[in-house]
């Protein structure tokens, strides 16, 4: 008998600022579980009591004031798995792995929050951008070190287009953080230590698929001048239970919203 398992996954840019927005998102996706990030809270000052209400009773996080900032809310039983290392030696938030309890079997999953990389595309000038092309060396390492890695899924704000059609132009691009050819081939070589791209497995590459609208841009949906800077990726034994992919386009227009959407997957496990 097979398990219905809906992962959500959303940049929220503000837990607190955000909290009454969460409902809104359960309502429209019906998700098992939700991965934030950006939720810029410490610990100790986590929103947790509210969660139980919206119907996510277990909960893992790991926040620091201001910045950065990863969270599980699950209507599963999780565990914490404390198993990555400090990305960088850095201490900086950006990452939580938990085991789900699914009735067919564990799924791990990881939530990441990848460095945004400043504004210049230089290491030497820019430190941000180095710091980011080392965390995603450094998780292609440590992901390319389990070999037997199955039942596992990977999501969260990556900062990083990949593809072509992951931007509104490609070309004019090409020198912005984001979608950069350092970037994009560290990306691509991480995915491919262990996972398949959940999303454009729905979606194929010749497509537009964005994610993420700039606040400079006043009337965004006309222009539409996005990003793929989202994903959801899993481990190959799961590309048969992938059922169905939703880009939560309308939550751009929720009041006080994030400049990134809801990313959603189904799977049948």
């Amino acid at each position: 008998m097979t398990q219905r398992l809906r992962i959500a996954t959303w940049n929220i840019n503000s837990l607190r600022l955000r909290l009454p927005l969460l409902a809104r998102l359960a309502e429209a996706l019906d998700p098992d579980v939700i991965c934030l990030q950006e939720t810029k809270v410490p610990d100790e000052l986590f929103p947790g009591a509210t969660l139980p209400d919206l119907g996510y009773p277990h909960v893992a996080y790991r926040g620091m004031k201001g910045y950065n900032g990863v969270a599980i809310l699950s209507r599963l039983p999780l565990a914490r798995l404390d198993i990555a290392p400090d990305w960088c030696g850095k201490g900086d938030c950006r990452h939580i792995a938990v085991e789900l309890d699914l009735s067919s079997g564990p799924v791990e999953l990881h939530d990441f929050y990848v460095p945004a990389g400043g504004d210049v595309p230089d290491r030497t000038e820019n430190p941000k951008y180095g710091h980011k092309l080392d965390f995603v060396a450094e998780a292609t390492s440590w992901f390319a070190a389990r070999p037997t890695l199955t039942r596992t899924v990977l999501v969260g704000d990556l900062n990083i287009a990949p593809l072509e059609h992951d931007v509104w132009s490609h070309k004019q691009l090409l020198d912005v953080v984001s979608h950069t050819p350092p970037e994009t081939a560290g990306l691509t070589e991480w995915r491919r230590t262990r996972f398949i791209d959940a999303m454009r497995h729905f979606v194929p590459d010749d497509q537009k698929l964005y994610t993420w609208w700039s606040y400079r841009n006043r009337d965004w949906r006309a222009s539409d001048r996005g990003r793929r800077l989202d994903h959801i990726w899993v481990s190959p034994d799961l590309r048969d239970a992938l059922q169905n992919l939703t880009v939560h386009k309308d939550a751009r227009d929720w009041p006080q919203s994030s400049d990134h959407v809801p990313v959603c997957v189904e799977l049948e496990l």
